[in-house]
């Protein structure tokens, strides 16, 4: 096929997510090698969000994809009722990486199916129905990850289904109240979600969703005591705290999970993404002892056709063995601090940039108008003038390869980006700015 039937063809038969099809020009990817990846024409592009930051290991990682077809050629499937080595190989894997609270992981097909499942596994668990997330949340488009999302993408699935509750996340940049440390501020966030759950019925709240760290509303990293303040109510009141590491997991933040960067330990684990990179799609809820034991003797209600599937664990193994065989934990820690330091260089260079929140490799630039007033340089949930689509399109020209949410650029990088390709790739973002400050205040 040409490049100009497959995008015919495109246009003629597939629905894009998250966009009006009308006009739709997708690029057509030939091939992919590390952090590059080329059209038919010869175009080289650099991967700087890794795809939907997932691609951690870049493209073209032998040891995932010779796996692939090691186990293709024993079979390609079996059901979840039998046991395959892939599963179970990876089950340890992941219970050996995570806190020693874990015991089991239940499988899924990525990041959405595995927090409807946690959502179920801890209704199950506690007998309760009512289940708080956050606003400025991403966890999924399905029906239930969708009513636990706190941002515009839920409001297709409204009304919502009852019992899911919202509360404020710490977003200190935009909080108008001064507080005197990160420690006042998280002191403040958790008193008000303890008073909100007081005023819901404590008892009857199963659990507490949160993206350790929230990724694609603008890298929101929780102040210094917030996430040991959620675990104490969770503790006080018997509700599970589940951390979505489904974007933040498997060494983007330069932890294996986020949550070890804030010394807490979740009863419950979701995740998918870095787990194989995207390769085959996978997903999974870890669970701790406790909750596992509890489905000795109860029925597990949770069951995909797909869960745990070879193909997709065997990638799983070879993925979880080579961020550790290749010390990328280590990789990502020295290139973070290069990121580090050149965001704060377009802070402090450029009028339009608000604010930049980093962690790891996983980052953003937040775009203002005006950084006395903080107000955004588009609406939030509106982009009348494609504002936004015309920056990432300057990027697009120059190679850059990201994606934008409200007014939100995505420094997000395969994990395996070297320090002098950080450098090179910024000097772009760099440049766009620069015509932002120019042309768009």
């Amino acid at each position: 096929m040409t490049t100009e039937d497959i995008r015919k063809m495109a246009a003629q038969y597939c629905l894009q997510s998250w966009s009006k099809q009308r006009g739709l020009n997708p690029i057509v990817v030939e091939k992919g090698e590390g952090i590059y990846f080329w059209d038919p024409d010869g175009n080289r592009y650099t991967d700087m969000s890794s795809q939907l930051v997932n691609l951690n290991l870049g493209f073209g990682n032998q040891a995932m994809i010779e796996a692939i077809k090691e186990q293709a050629e024993k079979y390609c499937f079996v059901g979840p009722a039998y046991a395959s080595e892939p599963r179970v190989k990876l089950a340890k894997m992941l219970i050996d990486l995570l806190p020693d609270n874990m015991g089991k992981i239940f499988f899924t097909n990525g990041g959405a199916d595995a927090n409807e499942n946690a959502i179920k596994i801890a209704r199950m668990f506690t007998g309760r129905n009512k289940v708080f997330s956050r606003y400025r949340s991403y966890h999924g488009s399905s029906f239930g990850a969708g009513n636990l999302t706190g941002e515009p993408r839920r409001y297709p699935l409204e009304p919502g289904i009852p019992g899911f509750i919202k509360f404020f996340d710490p977003y200190l940049y935009r909080e108008t109240i001064p507080f005197a440390s990160e420690e006042a501020a998280a002191e403040y966030y958790v008193g008000k979600l303890r008073e909100q759950i007081i005023y819901e019925g404590a008892d009857q709240v199963a659990a507490i969703v949160m993206e350790t760290i929230t990724g694609s509303n603008g890298i929101l990293i929780p102040p210094s005591g917030y996430l040991q303040g959620v675990r104490r109510i969770c503790d006080e009141f018997g509700i599970m705290m589940i951390c979505d590491e489904v974007m933040a997991g498997f060494g983007r933040t330069g932890k294996m999970f986020a949550f070890e960067n804030f010394h807490v330990k979740p009863d419950i684990v979701t995740f998918a993404k870095g787990v194989t990179c995207g390769y085959i799609q996978l997903g999974g809820v870890a669970v701790s002892k406790e909750i596992a034991s509890y489905f000795d003797d109860h029925v597990l209600s949770c069951g995909l056709t797909y869960s745990g599937h070879p193909l997709a664990c065997a990638a799983g193994v070879a993925c979880v063995g080579y961020y550790k065989e290749a010390g990328i934990l280590e990789k990502v820690n020295r290139s973070a601090a290069v990121l580090g330091r050149e965001l704060e260089k377009l802070k402090e260079t450029h009028a339009c940039v608000g604010d930049a929140r980093y962690i790891g490799l996983f980052s953003c630039v937040e775009l203002v108008k005006d950084k006395e007033t903080r107000e955004a340089l588009v609406p939030y949930g509106k982009d009348p003038d494609g504002v936004m689509k015309k920056i990432i399109g300057m990027l697009k020209e120059k190679g850059f390869m990201t994606y934008s949410h409200e007014n939100m650029i995505f420094v997000c990088p395969p994990l395996i980006i070297t320090e002098e390709q950080l450098e090179e790739e910024l000097a772009k973002l760099d440049e766009v700015l620069s015509v932002v400050d120019r042309e768009m205040l």
